[in-house]
């Protein structure tokens, strides 16, 4: 069947091969990856000078860490010399300076070469030219993110723009004050399947009727199959008898100040290309971010916010976590069965999107069309 043949309710899927072609994973990682700005760690995590973590952005590994100014630096994590990995750690902390462990080049936490055995004999080496390569960094909603891009891509636009797309503007997202909310708890997926098939599914909410009941509890409007981000500025409204958006609808945590009374008792999705979705309810905030590994691999890091007293306080979050864990698993469970259908000759010219999923329609086009243009310098 070809797209020309299809009714109109149906529209066209990408084929197959994008999701199980290592070619195209690795344009993928040049012409996405590598050119957008990419969200890295949540910066409590850097919360003092030589604090770091190291982070896989496409084909590279990133060293994220604080300076002694208190601004947050990312490198290349290799060392000049010779490319050894500087730091094979995902996580830790120096006091001065990063060292190689290979043959001690030693870098300042500003990148710069300030040791090497007998660099004083060499005093031709410039240490500023010789010292980390710099990545560019911005900082929002208390995140990191990087841009590998010699010329990164407007910020504003492509990163805050989305959100203000989706929301209808900004101010909707800063009255949750994400930047000053805590990490109550953190979970790590590991979901052997392709980065796109995380994000049509996370689009969409056609499948919440069949395989989200603890979803549909809470949020009744999404057994009918239209997802939050089918509509502009809209959130999914928490059934009647709900009380807080935990596993069994009972009550939540203390809300958060700045959430306005429109926005109370209702869900917020945004899908920020190329990896990150960003959940909104009135007491918490669930952060995702992606980390694709490979053409059927990709990295999950889900982050679950609530105010400082929370965390601090201890309260038990386990009920509020429960729910998008078990919407997690439920997720990336069918994302698993998927991919193998990825590689089969039903698969070969894609599937079809209901009325309901036209508008991942659009992410296909973003997608190609950044795929066929000639990548930036």
């Amino acid at each position: 069947m070809t797209t020309t043949s299809l009714p109109p309710s149906l529209i066209a899927t990408l084929p197959g091969k994008h999701y199980t072609d290592p070619e195209v994973f690795a344009l993928e990682q040049e012409r996405v990856f590598e050119a957008m700005w990419f969200c890295v760690v949540r910066a409590s995590e850097l919360a003092r000078p030589g604090r770091f973590r190291t982070c896989r952005v496409g084909r590279e590994s990133v060293l994220v860490s604080r300076s002694r100014d208190g601004s947050v630096k990312a490198f290349l994590n290799i060392c000049r010399h010779r490319g050894a990995k500087l730091c094979a750690e995902e996580s830790g902390e120096v006091r001065r300076a990063f060292q190689c462990p290979y043959h001690a080049w030693t870098y300042n936490l500003d990148g710069k070469l300030v040791a090497a055995p007998n660099l004083t004999s060499m005093p031709d080496v410039d240490r500023t030219a010789y010292g980390l390569v710099n990545v560019h960094v911005r900082e929002w909603l208390g995140y990191v993110w990087v841009c590998l891009a010699e010329n990164p891509p407007s910020f504003e636009q492509d990163v805050i723009g989305a959100v203000a797309e989706r929301l209808g503007d900004t101010g909707s997202i800063e009255n949750y004050d994400v930047d000053n909310l805590r990490v109550g708890r953190r979970i790590v997926y590991d979901v052997k399947a392709n980065w796109k098939l995380i994000i049509e599914n996370f689009m969409e909410c056609y499948h919440c009727a069949t395989i989200h009941p603890e979803l549909t509890e809470v949020l009744p409007e999404f057994a009918d199959g239209y997802a939050a981000q089918y509509y502009v500025g809209h959130g999914a409204e928490f059934g009647a008898e709900v009380e807080g958006f935990t596993v069994d609808g009972g009550e939540g945590l203390d809300r958060i100040a700045g959430v306005t009374r429109d926005q109370d008792r209702r869900y917020y999705a945004i899908t920020v290309k190329p990896q990150v979705f960003v959940n909104l309810v009135p007491d918490h905030v669930i952060f995702h971010r992606m980390y694709p590994v490979a053409v059927d691999r990709t990295v999950v890091e889900c982050d679950w916010l609530y105010l400082p007293h929370v965390v601090e306080g201890g309260k038990d979050v386990d009920r509020s976590v429960e729910l998008f864990h078990r919407v997690n698993q439920q997720d990336f469970d069918a994302c698993e069965r998927t991919q193998p259908g990825m590689s089969s000759r039903a698969y070969a010219e894609g599937g079809v999107l209901v009325p309901s999923e036209h508008h991942i329609g659009a992410f296909h086009t973003w997608l190609r069309d950044r795929l066929e243009a000639q990548p930036a310098r």
